[in-house]
């Protein structure tokens, strides 16, 4: 039960630092942005000690483990499979136009409405 209770606290915290945002309208952009990030802290740092919370951490911290492992594509070859996506989209387009052309051609036929 008192794990749900800090869940909630750390949304109503989360909720509060943006009702901050709006309500100190009238104030300079740092503050009100600043009232955010302060909710955003409190929140984390009350998530922090739930087992939920520490989960999700670990989650987040496996998860940018395994991004870092990722091989990205070089440039060259972004940029050649780039074209042949570009290629293939023009080709299919120019198919499905004759496509349509002629199943608009043979829809007027049969129905006696062509030249």
């Amino acid at each position: 039960m008192l794990n749900k209770i800090k869940l909630l606290l750390a949304i109503l915290l989360l909720v509060a630092g943006i009702a901050g945002f709006y309500l100190l309208a009238d104030k300079p952009t740092v503050v009100r942005i600043l009232a955010v990030l302060a909710g955003l802290a409190a929140s984390i740092a009350v998530l922090w000690t739930t087992p939920i919370g520490q989960q999700s951490f670990s989650f987040i911290g496996e998860a940018v483990a395994e991004s870092r492992k990722v091989v990205w594509p070089t440039r060259k070859e972004t940029i050649q499979t780039t074209l042949v996506v570009f290629a293939l989209v023009v080709v299919m387009a120019a198919f499905l136009a004759v496509v349509d052309i002629g199943f608009a051609f043979m829809v007027k036929w049969l129905l006696g409405r062509g030249a």
